[in-house]
């Protein structure tokens, strides 16, 4: 049974991270207890633990979605987000290995390739390399609790980050603020990278409305 708990739980959290699932989609019960072969019940449990971490949202009568934020909860989750990524930032300015080092700047050399290569192209592809990059800085931060917070607290902000990568000019500043990042990490400045990381990962407040209405 927790076996199954599991598999459908990664299976929704997946969906959520290659973009399959998106801010308001309802959770297809039937087709996930078809999907992989379960029963209701860790269907159900699955359903509970995701909804306590904030990821979904269970309505009467209508069944599961994914969460949608309105304008102030993805202005108070950014808040959060951001001082999370922030602070991830600053640990691994102090913590960082050498070997960690060359694998930063390695996929900051890639940022900087695809914004060179394919400018506003493949926003997608670009997106991907960008969840690396913070995936990179959230490990060289040694602290994997705070790491597992940071996903979570991403998971509800990533079709909105997806998005962002759409808008003209957006990936190749990301790219050259990534550059900046890894510098100061790098170089020890703990206090001004997580600096940095804070106003690299926030929106303004016009920027948020209209990705809440770009995705609806």
């Amino acid at each position: 049974m927790a076996g199954q708990t599991e598999t459908v739980l990664n299976a929704i959290l997946s969906g959520i991270d290659r973009g399959e699932l998106n801010p308001g989609d309802p959770i297809d019960e039937n087709a996930l207890i078809a999907k992989y072969e379960v029963s209701r019940t860790p269907l159900r449990e699955a359903l509970l633990r995701l909804e306590a971490m904030g990821l979904i949202l269970r309505q009467p009568r209508k069944g599961a979605v994914l969460f949608k934020p309105t304008l102030e909860e993805f202005l108070a989750i950014l808040e959060v987000h951001a001082r999370l990524e922030g602070q991830a930032a600053g640990l691994a300015a102090r913590r960082i290995s050498a070997p960690a080092g060359a694998q930063l700047m390695q996929i900051v050399d890639a940022c900087d390739t695809h914004a060179r290569d394919k400018g506003d192209g493949d926003p997608d592809g670009y997106y991907a390399l960008n969840l690396e990059f913070h995936k990179q800085v959230g490990e060289a931060s040694g602290n994997p609790f705070l790491l597992d917070m940071i996903k979570m607290n991403a998971r509800k902000l990533l079709a909105y980050y997806r998005a962002r990568y759409a808008y003209p000019d957006a990936i190749a500043q990301s790219a050259e603020e990534h550059r900046q990042i890894a510098a100061l990490i790098l170089s020890h400045k703990a206090d001004e990278a997580e600096a940095l990381m804070v106003r690299h990962v926030q929106f303004d407040r016009v920027t948020v409305m209209d990705l809440l209405a770009k995705l609806g």
